[in-house]
């Protein structure tokens, strides 16, 4: 039988993505992510430390083990996903001058008004 959960706007926002890039419905997208949890707090061989050094570019990701692998891949997934605060600086100065600053899901450049509402 299937059950409704709320979720923060916050990570349906990641879902929503990473099921686009992974071709996956939301539906299973979250089933998917829930099966790796599931396998990383199951599993022994899980070391949040080596995942934290990966990140760090302290170990290299080929020495991390599956589970902590899928585990690193999320991790910098999100840390990608959140600019800089150079990259915040140099868009906002795009924004003033009505210069590009990104582009939509369908690859065409935004421009700032057409971000204003967003």
């Amino acid at each position: 039988m299937a059950q409704s959960v709320k979720l923060g706007d916050d990570i349906m926002a990641l879902v929503r993505r990473e099921a686009d890039l992974r071709s996956r419905s939301v539906a299973g997208q979250l089933t998917h992510w829930v099966r790796i949890g599931r396998a990383i707090e199951r599993a022994g061989n899980f070391d949040y430390a080596r995942i934290t050094a990966a990140l760090e570019g302290r170990l290299d990701t080929t020495e991390l083990g599956e589970e902590e692998e899928a585990a690193w891949l999320d991790e910098f997934t999100a840390k990608m996903a959140e600019p800089s605060a150079t990259e915040t600086a140099f868009f906002g100065k795009r924004r003033q001058l009505g210069r590009g600053v990104g582009l939509d899901a369908g690859g065409n450049l935004v421009y700032a008004e057409d971000d204003a509402g967003a």
